[in-house]
């Protein structure tokens, strides 16, 4: 074979080369990247629930495809109003922050029980109840006790047992079984009410051995611990008692972490998680972990719930949306 025919053999084999894993790597890339703007057509009516809520609204509409807010931190009043009527937030789950106290979310529930529910917490992080865990003072449980047996609060939390420090924001290392944590437990079994949770995955194993240890308490993990796919489908299988909670894991960024967020860019949720969630449609919940500083701020975190539950399919994004945490607060679960 002379030297021009060896040319053009060689040429052939590079054109065919190059055809084959442009293909293959077209079909992995599509893999990869989550289908946007399903079931454009469904239209959903809005009505009332049990948490004065209404379904999620189909696509087309992302800023009013309503949900419950499973996590928000009642820093401001005021601009809690705004920013729910503005994102289609129909009511939510409430927590002190580092502007507001037990008492604040006592009161706001007061003035507006339809779109306020309070959760109690004796946090570590605070300052008025680290001394406690640091002595391992009981007593403090009597506090809560009284608290929930008053009717208004509907759950335990924001519980940091164990929380990475951050801004503005101490570390908590007390582990779920220190004898305050189990003690909330108690309580919350006594109760009948949930207990939100931030434990994160460098306690997993004393984690899980609280939930099997209350395994009649419903455990909703805060942030699902920021634990990575694999960890979180373990948990949702061994632990019939656990909500995973994904606040925080749709912000597009996240401050601790670019890990921490289920989105495979500003706008898609890696497949697998979209999977994961499809599979256990009962047992996740949404929230914005908005702290109520920056409207704009708190808006961006409410928009990439909404872009998570726009790429579900219209029964799951019912469940995630509203039904899942209607079924904990009214202890159905």
């Amino acid at each position: 074979m002379n030297l021009a025919s060896k040319t053009v053999w060689l040429l052939i084999v590079v054109i065919f080369c190059w055809q084959h894993f442009s293909r293959v790597e077209g079909a992995e890339s599509s893999q990869a990247r989550p289908a946007a703007n399903q079931d454009q057509k469904q239209k959903q009516k809005r009505r009332k629930s049990s948490l004065g809520g209404s379904e999620p609204q189909p696509q087309g509409s992302l800023d009013q495809l309503s949900f419950v807010d499973a996590h928000l931190h009642l820093n401001d009043l005021e601009m809690a109003g705004k920013f729910m009527t503005a994102r289609g937030i129909t009511s939510a789950i409430v927590f002190w922050g580092r502007d507001s106290t037990n008492e604040d979310l006592a009161k706001a529930a007061k003035e507006q029980p339809e779109r306020f529910f309070p959760f109690y917490s004796i946090s570590p992080e605070r300052k008025a109840y680290r001394g406690a865990w640091e002595k391992v003072d009981l007593g403090l449980l009597e506090q809560v006790d009284a608290a929930l047996a008053s009717g208004t609060f509907v759950g335990i939390g924001e519980l940091s047992v164990t929380h990475f420090p951050s801004s503005n924001f101490p570390e908590a290392s007390y582990g779920p079984l220190h004898p305050l944590a189990l003690g909330l437990f108690e309580l919350a079994r006594k109760h009948g009410v949930p207990v939100n949770v931030h434990c994160e995955i460098t306690d997993l194993e004393d984690f899980a051995t609280v939930l099997d240890r209350f395994p009649d308490v419903t455990v909703i993990w805060a942030h699902g611990g920021y634990s990575p796919y694999v960890i979180a489908e373990r948990m949702l299988k061994s632990h019939p008692n656990l909500i995973y909670e994904l606040s925080a894991r749709t912000w597009r960024h996240h401050p601790r972490s670019p890990e921490y967020t289920i989105y495979a860019d500003d706008l898609n949720v890696w497949p697998r998680w979209l999977e994961l969630i499809e599979t256990h449609s009962k047992r996740f919940i949404v929230g914005t972990d908005a702290a109520l500083h920056s409207l704009e701020r708190s808006l961006d975190q409410a928009a990439g719930v909404q872009r998570l539950l726009e790429q579900l399919t219209p029964e799951t994004r019912k469940s995630v949306a509203h039904g899942n945490i209607q079924r904990v607060l009214s202890g159905s679960d």
